[in-house]
């Protein structure tokens, strides 16, 4: 049955780069890892022949690709990115027994009970319910949101995708007020994601920028948040200290809805950059501050995840093993 599954592709698509790994037999470990930049290449099966080519590896028999982007058919589109591709030609073209498509965030949360701990930074106090919904935010090129829920009969639990990157952001205080109405003058409707991902901290700089009255140069996402960490620029530091609380209250609003005392992880590739800083940030007090459920909230464990891209492989690799109970689209 092995030699049927195996080798198997793993990948990770994100908006900016794609990650892929292999693996050889069932329970191995995940190797020939390689990460790539998106825009290097026109299409997705270009970028999987040059990393086939580059590690000299044989042609896949399985493969799982979770991309950010919703899988709801045979055609995927990307949110953030320009690739699209059919998952029917892609299977065919690339001579696949199996071609299993799922939403990135899905993934990710698949391999959240299998890591380990040292993978994994407690931000604040609270104790995991075992069995309990568990949550996921993770914000990168864009704002990725999903959750595990328990199967009916308590026999673990299965991966749920949504898009609550792009639930309505809102503040009562009145600096986070202001700088979202700048930015609602700007889009109309303000997304988590225009001011929680890499895109939405430029968005906040300059929108701060503006509501303080302060003129200030051009910076991309790395450079704003090294003008905070190590430069102390004060509209860099407003900045992502505003990045830290609206992600406060999105994680805080994924707990309440989903339940989550199983926890709510912090993946992407942003946060677990900001080290003691994102620690000592407005993150954990906007976490809990939801009124008469405060209480509620304090008991939940909120944990920085440090392992994001073999984690999401990991994944990738736990959604074959689990046939098609996952969300997600197969061929």
């Amino acid at each position: 049955m092995n030699a049927r599954r195996f080798p198997r592709l793993l990948a990770d698509v994100g908006g900016t780069n794609v990650r892929f790994g292999s693996q050889f037999d069932a329970d191995g470990e995940i190797s020939h890892i390689n990460c790539y930049p998106c825009a290097e290449f026109e299409t997705l099966q270009d970028a999987i022949r040059h990393h086939l080519a580059r590690e000299q590896l044989e042609p896949p028999k399985t493969c799982a690709i979770g991309i950010a982007t919703p899988v709801t058919s045979d055609n995927v589109r990307m949110t953030n990115h320009h690739w699209t591709f059919s998952i029917k030609a892609l299977k065919e073209t690339l001579r696949l027994e199996r071609l299993l498509v799922l939403n990135d965030f899905s993934a990710l949360a698949l391999s959240l009970p299998a890591l380990k701990s040292d993978a994994l930074h407690q931000v604040g106090a609270g104790s995991a319910v075992d069995g309990a919904p568990i949550g996921l935010v993770g914000p990168g090129t864009g704002l990725g949101v999903a959750a595990l829920v328990p199967i009916p009969g308590g026999e673990g639990l299965i991966p749920v995708a949504g898009e609550g990157g792009h639930v309505t952001l809102g503040s009562c205080e009145p600096e986070e007020a202001a700088v979202l109405k700048v930015l609602q003058s700007r889009f109309g409707h303000v997304s988590a994601e225009r001011a929680v991902s890499g895109p939405g901290l430029e968005n906040l700089y300059n929108a701060l920028a503006q509501v303080r009255g302060t003129a200030v140069p051009d910076r991309q996402a790395a450079d704003i948040t090294r003008g905070a960490i190590e430069n102390a620029d004060p509209i860099c530091h407003g900045a992502l200290a505003l990045f830290c609380s609206f992600l406060g209250h999105v994680a805080g609003n994924v707990a309440l809805t989903l339940g989550a005392r199983g926890g709510v992880y912090i993946g992407g590739g942003i946060v677990p950059q900001l080290g003691d800083w994102f620690d000592h940030s407005g993150f954990r007090e906007c976490f809990e501050a939801k009124g008469r459920f405060t209480g509620y909230l304090q008991d939940i464990p909120t944990l920085v995840l440090h392992a994001n891209a073999e984690a999401a492989l990991l994944g990738a690799s736990r959604a074959l093993d689990m046939q098609t109970k996952t969300r997600c689209a197969h061929a």
